[in-house]
């Protein structure tokens, strides 16, 4: 039996809302970083669906732990403003006047922050570029371009590797929430997954419904798309097992630009902990949405990832 395809997980009337998971254990046995801390912007001036107070909340909690200086930015991309990061991470912008119910966008960045962003990143800046399905990877085209990246801005599934237990009563698998392992050989070969040792290699990661983006020729892969995959460009499509195939492509790449270094990521929940379903006290009955879902190394690679891009590994 196939399994049933969802709608969007941030839409599905299922699942319900999103909210951060504050019983999550943040700490980190070994902190990377003491007296030299790394600075850290959340952009939050782009109608960002993942906030610092909001849905990222654990993932802030889980960096400020591992000894990052976490602020937020509300200020559009500038050279000036940008030299106060040492790293900069987006997460779902949109238009301000846009929601994630929307199926198509404009962007979200103005054609001068995107340069700017570029040209600090030349310079020696690092950026964690996540943008989500639909209509995430519209809203945030034009910066990926900036690096040579196009997104599908769809919903990438894959019948082949999906979580096939989500361990919440009553929720039946969803095959756009993807498995990449070293079982199922989706994982690449980089730093970021292999960790300072053994201990933070990373072997499974749970991606909650995402994107699809190319491969630029300097980039590696982190996450690859299986053959099976494919990528279905409306919310409508998703349940009809409609679009096309996205095989060669990837959910997550890292490479370096100029003297920085670039992490773009096609969905956001595998960096934070979320509850889907909106009740908190109720945990065991709803989903997991992230690095608290058991069985997943989401949290080291979050960690991972803020730690090449700070040069630490």
């Amino acid at each position: 039996m196939r399994p049933l395809l969802l709608l969007v997980l941030a839409a599905s009337p299922l699942l319900g809302q999103q909210v951060p998971d504050t019983a999550f254990d943040v700490s980190v046995p070994r902190p990377a970083f003491g007296a030299r801390a790394p600075r850290v912007v959340l952009d939050e001036a782009h109608n960002n669906f993942h906030t610092a107070s909001g849905r990222y909340l654990p993932f802030v909690n889980l960096l400020r732990n591992d000894g990052f200086r976490v602020t937020s930015g509300r200020a559009p991309f500038t050279a000036n403003g940008l030299r106060k990061a040492e790293i900069l991470v987006i997460a779902n912008a949109l238009p301000a006047d846009r929601t994630v119910q929307a199926e198509k966008v404009s962007s979200a960045f103005a054609a001068a922050e995107a340069d700017a962003v570029r040209e600090w990143v030349a310079e020696g800046g690092a950026l964690l570029l996540i943008a989500d399905h639909a209509p995430f990877g519209g809203a945030a085209e034009i910066l990926a371009a900036r690096f040579g990246v196009d997104f599908g801005d769809g919903f990438v599934y894959d019948t082949a590797n999906y979580l096939t237990s989500l361990g919440a009563q009553n929720l039946p698998a969803v095959a756009s929430i993807l498995v990449f392992s070293s079982d199922n050989r989706l994982l690449g070969d980089h730093p970021i997954l292999a960790g300072r040792d053994p201990r933070e290699r990373i072997d499974r990661v749970i991606a909650f419904t995402g994107q699809s983006m190319s491969i630029p020729a300097r980039a590696s892969v982190l996450l690859r798309l299986s053959p099976r995959a494919r990528e279905a460009p409306t919310r409508e499509s998703l349940r009809e097992y409609g679009g096309t195939s996205v095989a060669g492509r990837a959910l997550g790449i890292a490479l370096r630009y100029g003297r920085g270094r670039v992490v773009i990521l096609g969905e956001a929940a595998m960096m934070s902990a979320q509850i889907a379903g909106g009740n908190p006290e109720a945990r065991q009955s709803q989903l997991l949405m992230g690095m608290n879902h058991p069985g997943s190394d989401d949290k080291q690679f979050a960690l991972n990832v803020m730690r090449w891009l700070a040069g630490a590994l």
